[in-house]
């Protein structure tokens, strides 16, 4: 299942795209497992510094394959939710490229990811209840986180489907990208291509830092928490040789 998710890297971002466009690339075991290695791939690779995850068109991703599970029902879940548990809990910064349906479980690796955007196909369709199946892998969770309860109540038990131009008015999409699938995974690119340009270090130090502070409720908490990491991050090699080139523009200019 080598094929079942393909990596590209394009000047420090990785590529990662589900590949079963006949089955809308509805996540497997074994698809969900490649994704997740792939993932852990990028984090080892010093070469990769963010992650861009998308889907073959027409559709990010139909959801779970839940015909493959057989008996074993909460370990072949556990299975399905590798791929998109590995995006949520990347070291990486990651962008989903969305550019059609992203269903159940692909509504999940969407979410997963730390900014979405949007093609002009996209639709983020929750559909549990219209499955006759609870949600799962954290899917009220990070529904909730982003888009806050009533929206999340109304996409989860209303039916409520946002195309493109509404996640982006809810926040569940950052922006939208007209133009086919190439146009979008080469905008989704160009978004994380600060990150990917920047000190890798210091960009995990960053997204982490980002994860702790939305969880403190008090500014002298996150200031306290910043300041260590930034602290720290005065004292490497990259900072310094920053400092020196603006010392140096500065002294040429005056």
């Amino acid at each position: 299942m080598d094929n079942a998710v393909l990596l590209e890297r394009r000047d420090g971002v990785a590529v990662l795209t589900l590949n079963d466009p006949e089955r809308r690339n509805a996540l497997t075991l074994a698809s969900s497992a490649r994704l997740a290695d792939l993932v852990r791939q990028c984090e080892e690779d010093p070469e990769v510094s963010a992650i861009v995850v998308t889907g073959a068109p027409p559709a990010f991703c139909a959801g779970a394959d839940l015909t493959v599970l057989g008996e074993s029902k909460a370990e072949g879940l556990r299975g399905i939710y590798a791929g998109f548990l590995a995006v949520a809990n990347s070291s990486l910064p990651t962008v989903a490229a969305v550019g059609g349906a992203a269903v159940g479980a692909g509504l999940n690796l969407a979410l997963a990811a730390d900014v979405r955007i949007s093609g002009p196909r996209a639709r983020y369709d929750a559909r549990f209840l219209q499955l006759g199946i609870h949600p799962g892998g954290g899917m009220t969770w990070m529904l909730q986180r982003v888009v806050g309860p009533q929206t999340a109540t109304a996409m989860t038990l209303f039916k409520q489907v946002p195309d493109a131009e509404e996640a982006r008015r809810l926040g569940l999409s950052f922006a939208t990208v007209d133009g086919d699938h190439d146009a979008l995974v080469a905008a989704a690119v160009e978004l994380a291509a600060p990150a990917a340009r920047g000190p890798r270090e210091l960009v995990k130090t960053i997204k982490r830092t980002l994860r702790a502070t939305s969880a403190m409720t008090g500014h002298a908490e996150a200031v306290d928490a910043e300041l260590v990491a930034q602290v720290e991050s005065m004292g490497t090699p990259e900072f310094a040789e920053l400092l020196a080139t603006m010392k140096a523009r500065i002294s040429g200019s005056s």
